[in-house]
């Protein structure tokens, strides 16, 4: 199989799973360290296109299923709220999710709490997928210096990473739902912090 093919495959599925995925920055990574001679612009460019399409699709899955069927009419009128307030500030919103994509921090959650808003896909899309090819890129440029003047073995930081990556999902899952729960309404109206009830948060067959 095409190498670049497979990458974009794996790419892909990670970034089509909703929660405890392998952080996709660490395949760029591998292949940095074992294959430094495929570490080049056209493998950050289909990761990027890969991990975008997978994210988009997340979304997607997270406006039909857990918005549709999950969150109770209060919910969906609430996020509707810090959607309209986004649509006002197109520059703003566009420069902190690029700036996010820059980052190794974990993006199933951003696509999962963006896709309860119902906001355009491509707005997010856009700055993902630059982000991303800049990030890949110097991820796999600089494993790939590493291993040209080291010998690496990278065994020894799974127990780090594999501890780290389950304590940043479960934190970054539990912002989703506070992204739910948080009375934007008061909180950009009035400028006061506190949540929507819990009666108000159940769906209405579980009230």
């Amino acid at each position: 199989m095409n190498p670049l093919l497979l990458v974009f495959l794996i790419v892909l599925a990670l970034n089509l799973m909703p929660a405890f995925a392998p952080p996709t920055w660490m395949v760029f990574s591998f292949v940095g360290f074992r294959f430094p001679e495929h570490a080049g612009w056209q493998l950050a460019l289909t990761g990027a296109l890969a991990a975008t399409v997978g994210r988009c699709m997340l979304a997607k899955m997270s406006r039909v299923i857990v918005r549709n069927h999950w969150l109770s009419d209060a919910l969906r009128n609430n996020v509707d709220t810090l959607r309209d307030e986004l649509l006002k500030r197109p520059r703003l919103t566009f420069s902190v999710l690029l700036f996010y994509a820059f980052t190794p921090l974990p993006s199933n959650t951003v696509f999962i709490a963006y896709g309860l808003t119902t906001m355009n896909l491509l707005r997010i899309a856009l700055p993902f997928l630059l982000g991303r090819f800049v990030s890949y890129s110097l991820w796999a440029k600089s494993a790939m210096q590493v291993s040209n003047r080291f010998a690496v073995n990278g065994n020894g930081a799974l127990g780090y990473f594999s501890v780290y990556f389950v304590l940043t999902q479960c934190a970054f899952l539990g912002i989703v739902y506070l992204i739910a729960r948080i009375d934007w309404k008061a909180l950009i109206c009035e400028h006061k912090w506190k949540l929507l009830r819990r009666e108000a948060s159940l769906p209405p067959e579980e009230k």
